[in-house]
C-alpha cells in the first residue's frame, strides 16, 4: 500500500465509530509491536476469552461444522475451507 492509499484510508477511517477506530488502532499497534519483535501481552478481556476456550475445550464443546458454516455465511469473511 503506498502512503497516498495508506492516507486516503486513514481519512476515511476519521469517519468511523469511535469503537471501530479503536479497534483499528488496537490492530495496528499489535502489527507494530510484532515488527519490532516486542512481545504481546493480552488485555485481562483477552486472558478471560482464551480462560473461556480452554474450559470448553477441555469440557469437549465445538462447535459443529454446522454451526460454523453458519456463522462464515453470516459474516462472509472467513473462506470455507473443508478438509473433506
Amino acid at each position: 500500500m503506498t502512503a497516498k492509499a495508506l492516507k486516503e484510508a486513514m481519512q476515511r477511517v476519521e469517519a468511523w465509530p469511535e469503537e471501530a477506530q479503536e479497534e483499528l488502532a488496537a490492530i495496528a499497534l499489535e502489527i507494530d509491536a510484532a515488527l519490532k519483535g516486542d512481545k504481546y501481552i493480552a488485555s485481562a478481556e483477552e486472558l478471560e476469552g482464551i480462560d473461556r476456550g480452554l474450559k470448553a475445550a477441555r469440557e469437549g464443546r465445538f462447535a459443529t461444522d454446522e454451526e460454523v458454516a453458519a456463522v462464515r455465511a453470516k459474516y462472509r469473511r472467513i473462506p470455507n475451507h473443508r478438509s473433506s
